[in-house]
């Protein structure tokens, strides 16, 4: 069973048709990218897919079960964490604060327990501090956690924006351009970070103008062009495909 299938997905503007019958499946435990031109649908699918729209058709399931017009903080608290194309932290809290937010949607204290502040709030809160910490490390931000998130490189940001939707404990990571506006060291180090992802079985999703990144990256990938999917396959039959060559990544003149 795919951890996540779309069928005939649909999401209209108006008059504007931004996905037209596009399905996907991903499996447990792959990389799977999307890619297209600018324009493609690749955020609106995106968007669909962690709540932020709703599909007027198709059919929409994860992990077995139906999510038909879920919200962003159900699809949350089934396993879906994304990040977006522009970097979205509280920039004025520290990297340990933006972690622990990330981890709500996995505690019990309600507002009553955090003005009781009893015992079981307090254990809690330390786990989620010190999974937090653990996080930080793991995706390689070696500054003090007291850092505000403002006064981290931009490398160090994106890696913090990974780690604290890891913190939701998702079963899917879908990532909106991560690499962006990164060089070629830090997208080399985000390479090796998305690999070990998937090491712990966490699925991830991609979406990326990297080309190269991509293709060295993924196990499988869907092109989408003008809101439809023109293509899926391993790397090499995307990258031999003449609709893909032909709407993306380009031919010569001849």
């Amino acid at each position: 069973m795919s951890l996540l299938a779309l069928s005939g997905i649909g999401k209209q503007f108006g008059g504007l048709h931004a996905l037209s019958e596009v399905s996907l499946h991903i499996e447990r435990g792959e990389i799977y990218g999307l890619i297209g031109p600018n324009g493609a649908g690749k955020t609106t699918l995106f968007n669909v897919i962690t709540g932020l729209y709703q599909p007027n058709a198709g059919e929409f399931r994860f992990n077995g079960c139906s999510y038909q017009a879920a919200k962003p903080h159900v699809l949350a608290a089934a396993g879906i964490a994304r990040t977006f194309q522009n970097i979205r932290l509280f920039a004025n809290l520290t990297a340990l604060e933006n972690v622990m937010i990330g981890r709500h949607v996995r505690t019990q204290a309600g507002v009553f327990g955090a003005l009781l502040r009893n015992k079981a709030v307090r254990l809690e809160e330390r786990a989620c501090r010190a999974r937090a910490h653990e996080l930080l490390r793991y995706v390689g931000i070696e500054k003090p956690s007291q850092t505000l998130a403002k006064n981290l490189s931009y490398g160090e940001q994106r890696r913090l924006e990974i780690a604290r939707a890891l913190a939701t404990e998702p079963l899917l990571l879908a990532l909106d351009e991560p690499a962006a506006g990164m060089n070629a060291t830090e997208t080399e180090a985000l390479k090796a970070l998305l690999q070990g992802i998937r090491k712990t079985g966490v699925t991830v999703l991609l979406i990326e103008h990297d080309v190269k990144l991509i293709m060295g990256l993924c196990d499988r990938v869907a092109v989408l062009d003008y809101g439809r999917k023109i293509a899926e396959g391993v790397p090499e039959q995307v990258r031999n495909n003449p609709a893909v060559i032909a709407a993306y990544l380009g031919a010569d003149d001849e």
